[in-house]
């Protein structure tokens, strides 16, 4: 009795062994970085300018979250200035009822920006992206 457990447990390890080998994959992919985290960049639409704080920060993906403090509905344009010679990041929110709030989600390269709305009268906020942001790999309770 006790030879044939001594044979069942041998034979279960062989199987788990060779089943362990198969599941195995000779394919490596590279372990690349994870991108930085996102940044929250406010901005608020005046009756005469747009204010963006921060105005300098790295490059990587940024939340743009907008509040329209006008009387009249407004919708926000952040774009890549001076993009004649090279094309560039351009991204609407929706028209922004008074007193209220808009997000933007956008991942932006290195350059300066304009946070501008349509129409005259109330003028733009520069933003300055530096170089990239550091990994968001060793940061923990990233999604």
């Amino acid at each position: 009795m006790r030879a044939a457990r001594r044979g069942a447990m041998a034979a279960i390890a062989g199987s788990l062994a060779l089943g362990a080998a198969g599941c195995g994959t000779t394919d490596q992919r590279p372990n690349e970085p994870r991108p930085p985290a996102p940044i929250l960049v406010n901005a608020s639409i005046g009756t005469d300018r747009v204010s963006v704080s921060p105005s300098r920060f790295g490059a990587g993906p940024i939340e743009l979250v907008v509040a329209n403090l006008t009387d009249t509905s407004q919708q926000i344009t952040l774009e890549l200035a001076g993009r004649s010679s090279r094309p560039g990041l351009r991204q609407q929110t929706a028209p922004i009822n008074p007193r209220d709030t808009a997000t933007l989600k956008a991942d932006v390269p290195g350059g300066r920006y304009l946070v501008h709305v349509a129409g005259e009268g109330i003028d733009a906020a520069t933003l300055r992206v530096l170089s990239r942001r550091p990994s968001a790999r060793n940061d923990l309770l990233q999604p």
